[in-house]
C-alpha cells in the first residue's frame, strides 16, 4: 500500500519537473526551433497591430516564446504608428517588419525566415 502511494508522488514529482522544464526538453528534441543568440540580436522586428486582433495576439505569443525582440504599435490608438503602417503600404494586420521584410499575415515560418 505505502508502495502505491510512494509511486504515484514519484509521478507527480516527474511531471512537475517535466511541466517546469518544458522549453528546454523541447530544444533538445526540436533544435530547429531554436532561435539563434546571433539572429536574437540583430533581430529588428516591429508589428503593426490592434489589441482586438487574434492573430496579432499569436504572433507576440510567437514571439515572445522564440525569444526574439520586438516592438508593437497599436495602428488604432498611436497617429504615428498608422501613418508608419500605411507608409510601408498597410494591407491589414497583422503587419510585421522582420529585418526589411515586409509580412502581412500570420506567417511563423515567413518570420523566422526574414530573421535569417
Amino acid at each position: 500500500m505505502l508502495g502505491g502511494v510512494f509511486k504515484k508522488v514519484l509521478l507527480v514529482l516527474l511531471v512537475v519537473v517535466v511541466i517546469q522544464n518544458w522549453g528546454k526538453i523541447e530544444r533538445v528534441f526540436n533544435p530547429s526551433q531554436v532561435v539563434s543568440q546571433q539572429i536574437r540580436a540583430s533581430a529588428r522586428v516591429t508589428l503593426y497591430a490592434t489589441e482586438w486582433c487574434g492573430y496579432c495576439k499569436q504572433i507576440r505569443r510567437f514571439l515572445d516564446q522564440k525569444g526574439i525582440p520586438y516592438e508593437v504599435f497599436d495602428i488604432e490608438k498611436d497617429a504615428q504608428a498608422r501613418k508608419a503602417y500605411e507608409a510601408l503600404g498597410g494591407g491589414g494586420i497583422p503587419f510585421v517588419a522582420v529585418n526589411g521584410t515586409l509580412i502581412r499575415d500570420y506567417s511563423p515560418e515567413k518570420i523566422m525566415a526574414a530573421l535569417e
